[in-house]
């Protein structure tokens, strides 16, 4: 079994998280505009970016159900393996929720997502001004959830990287030359 990743699962890990990492300070930077509209632009791209990482994540996870991902690095202890499938799994969770969930949010505030102002989707609940916003707040919370998880992950591939000298972050990052 290769060490490595798949060519496809290291080019959506990379592709997302480009994505994931343009669209949060979008969403920061738009949320505090006066409405104009330049704010409604910015809001449509932040609409097209999150409906691609949906998309983008949905095809990663029928990916990695179809190829079986590398084991992890031998000699890692039992609760760094514990940790790391917990923030994979809370990842992809999130992953999903946050674009769902501004989704619900533009149906439920009366604005629907027209993916890259072309291709209307459908709204996924009716229009209530009410439950919009608590989907807004619900959005932002998990956004939230989602940097801090990013966070974490990052934290550990550099941990392993740097400090434990193994090969888990170059089985994602092919660039950075195998570790045995």
């Amino acid at each position: 079994m290769s060490t490595r990743y798949t060519h496809t699962a290291i080019v959506l890990h990379w592709l997302i998280a480009a994505m994931i990492v343009m669209t949060f300070p979008l969403g920061l930077y738009m949320s505090d505009l006066s409405l104009s509209p330049f704010k409604l632009q910015l809001y449509a791209y932040h609409k097209w970016i999150g409906i691609v990482v949906l998309m983008l994540v949905v095809l990663r996870l029928l990916w990695r159900v179809t190829h079986r991902p590398p084991a992890m690095v031998a000699g890692m202890p039992r609760w760094q393996q514990l940790a790391a499938q917990g923030v994979h799994l809370g990842l992809y969770g999130l992953m999903l929720a946050v674009p769902l969930t501004g989704w619900l949010m533009s149906s439920a505030l009366g604005f629907q997502v027209v993916l890259f102002g072309v291709l209307p989707l459908p709204d996924l609940i009716a229009a209530n001004k009410a439950v919009g916003q608590q989907l807004k707040e619900v959005h932002e919370l998990l956004n939230y959830g989602l940097l801090a998880m990013v966070v974490v992950h990052i934290g550990a591939a550099l941990q392993h990287h740097f400090i434990h000298r193994d090969s888990t972050l170059t089985r994602m990052a092919p660039w950075l030359g195998e570790r045995k």
